[in-house]
């Protein structure tokens, strides 16, 4: 299967319309099928060395549309400053303080023994845990 092939049932998956600028940021994010970690910044540095030229508006909103879609999550690191995975089952994450990258962290080792509870009228979305890593 071809990074262009992948990347258009990735969009087709989440319910979306192939437009060229989607697809083009969908090869960047899925093409090789290997999972990602990017900011909608490294994204559009990414998108520069394509053909199809995107602004970094349309890669904010196109990363939306994507989590929206089901197809990312969004792993809010600190106040301002998001990574969007493109890997979506539950998995902790650590975050490198010294170089400000998010990589997977190995879910097997983890384990929650229990949650607040939760309010009333409210349901459980998802737990993200963010091991934040720096140089002792």
């Amino acid at each position: 299967m071809t990074g262009t092939e992948r990347s258009a049932d990735w969009l087709k998956a989440g319910g979306l319309r192939p437009t060229r600028q989607r697809l083009a940021l969908a090869e960047l994010l899925v093409g090789d099928g290997m999972n990602r970690h990017v900011t909608a910044e490294s994204l559009y540095a990414l998108s520069l060395g394509t053909d199809e030229k995107v602004s970094l508006a349309t890669v904010y909103n196109t990363l939306r549309a994507f989590c929206e879609a089901g197809l990312m999550n969004e792993v809010v690191v600190d106040g301002s400053k998001s990574y969007f995975d493109t890997r979506t089952d539950d998995h902790p994450h650590f975050y490198w303080e010294d170089c400000h990258q998010l990589t997977d962290a190995p879910a097997e080792e983890l384990k929650i023994a229990s949650l607040p509870q939760i309010p009333q009228g409210m349901e459980l979305t998802r737990v993200d845990v963010v091991i934040r890593l720096r140089r002792a």
